[in-house]
């Protein structure tokens, strides 16, 4: 049944900025303070107050346009939302309609191989609203701190196909951004979250079917579980005869399934019109100036260099782009090897993963250096990969030298002939079959041997001499 229709994606993404203050008055944005702190009667919407628009809102929404290839609108003015809910003290929010700063841009994605490209139809900034703290034990409170912190809301085309298409649309943007330092894109926190539209129609038909809108998530877990769920929903409606109704609904993740929140309104339910309170924004020819040599080089641009300049696979140098940290790692040990491929396998790694956290807070506990300074050691041939992902646990652990983790723990490879054709010898007697295979043409003979040799040498032997120790050994039986 599944295989009948076709699922269309489109995304509405909300960004908060990483300014100081808010977007209209001085009050801070940092995240985590005691409830209600951090306002005043600008961001609390009292009658008398006038807004200002903070600059550098500005400056970011338009580098994250630049970073995504959008058109800039030079000249820009924002307007009023209307809509009442509790945490909108003003009952409008300030927001952008038909003059979004930034629109028609595209962010490259890649999925199991096969390469696509996300259409952004625009990016537009706007205040958030409050928070409502439910399940509490005085009912639902609301905490007016985020209220007027700057976002920037970043909507796609309807292009994706999948929740694979949708994950990856979702990942490589929130990549883009944190290498563009205007959001800490903190999805635990907020500062990313997600709105998915969503409809399905039958394979080939040109119209788009009703769309829902899923809230309520902010884990890419959550938005891939969401959609799988609702595009399974709305196929069983359809089947079944029902009408779909545009409507949003929220995700309930512990349940696994989404309900009914309120009937989706159209842009002339909130009446938008010009904030007559705000100045018209213009963007001169100076200040484009400013924000694109601000720009850093970006994920796609980092990748580009890496397979061609270091000749890594495109996976691989898919990989080292996503985070910044982890690409502004690679660069700095990739100056001290000779062997750039064995650099990014080892950072690919799950040993070397492990080592920095999640991708939320990244920190190295194994320096570049450090890394470095064991790719050395395997092109000089005294360590392989396997002693390699051993040494970072010890480093990660102990913080020590390289030198002294691989003596302390004896992490060299093993090319004394004398100790190999002991061992080797062991393994024949124990194992005589091997050299009748061998003897009797079967390749699979020497990887049985070898097996056994670095079962014996704990993944220490030197596979070339190894294979010649063999060879001489099995003369003997000739």
């Amino acid at each position: 049944m599944l295989n009948k229709y076709e699922v269309v994606i489109g995304l509405e993404v909300h960004v908060e900025l990483k300014t100081k203050s808010k977007i209209f008055c001085g009050c801070s944005t940092v995240f985590g303070a005691k409830p209600n702190t951090q306002c005043c009667p600008i961001c609390m919407g009292f009658p008398g107050t006038l807004p200002v628009l903070n600059e550098t809102v500005v400056d970011y929404a338009v580098k994250a346009g630049l970073a995504t290839h959008c058109d800039i609108t030079r000249i820009g003015r924002q307007d009023r939302k209307n809509y009442f809910y509790p945490d909108l003290p003003k009952a409008y929010q300030i927001s952008q309609y038909d003059l979004p700063l930034c629109k028609e841009g595209f962010v490259d994605i890649s999925v199991q191989g096969k390469d696509k490209r996300i259409g952004i139809t625009r990016i537009h900034i706007e205040e958030d609203a409050g928070k409502l703290m439910h399940d509490l034990n005085e009912g639902t409170l609301i905490d007016y701190n985020r209220c007027g912190v700057p976002l920037v809301e970043i909507v796609s085309e309807p292009d994706m196909r999948n929740a694979d298409e949708a994950i990856a649309y979702l990942k490589k943007l929130r990549s883009i951004l944190l290498y563009t330092e205007i959001s800490d894109c903190k999805l635990n926190e907020g500062s990313f979250r997600c709105d998915v539209n969503l409809s399905v129609r039958k394979k080939g038909e040109p119209e788009f079917g009703t769309r829902t809108e899923m809230k309520n998530l902010n884990s890419f877990a959550f938005i891939k579980n969401a959609i799988e769920h609702e595009t399974k929903r709305q196929i069983r409606a359809v089947e079944s005869g029902e009408v779909i109704i545009q409507e949003t609904r929220r995700w309930d993740a512990i349940k696994g399934e989404s309900y009914s929140m309120r009937t989706k309104e159209d842009a002339h339910d909130y009446r938008y019109f010009p904030d007559p309170d705000l100045a018209t924004i213009v963007i001169s020819d100076a200040k484009m100036d400013q924000i694109q040599s601000e720009l850093p080089i970006l994920p796609d641009e980092r990748k580009r260099t890496y397979m061609e300049k270091y000749k890594l696979a495109a996976d691989a140098a898919e990989q080292l782009t996503a985070q910044k940290q982890l690409s502004d790692y690679f660069e700095i040990g990739v100056n001290h090897v000779e062997t750039p491929s064995t650099l990014a396998n080892l950072m690919m790694t799950d040993s070397f993963k492990n080592s920095y956290g999640d991708d939320e807070a990244i920190i190295f506990k194994i320096k570049p250096e450090a890394l470095s300074e064991l790719v050395m050691c395997i092109e000089k041939g005294t360590l392989n990969p396997s002693l390699a992902k051993r040494a970072m646990g010890y480093l990660v652990e102990e913080q020590g030298a390289v030198k002294d983790i691989l003596k302390k723990y004896d992490l060299e490879v093993l090319k004394d002939v004398e100790r190999l054709t002991a061992e080797a010898e062991i393994i024949l007697k124990e194992k005589p079959m091997i050299i009748k295979d061998f003897l009797g043409g079967k390749e699979k003979a020497m990887g049985a041997f070898m097996g056994q040799m670095m079962k014996r040498t704990e993944g220490k032997a030197d596979p070339e001499q190894t294979e010649k120790v063999f060879k001489v050994l099995v003369e003997k039986f000739k």
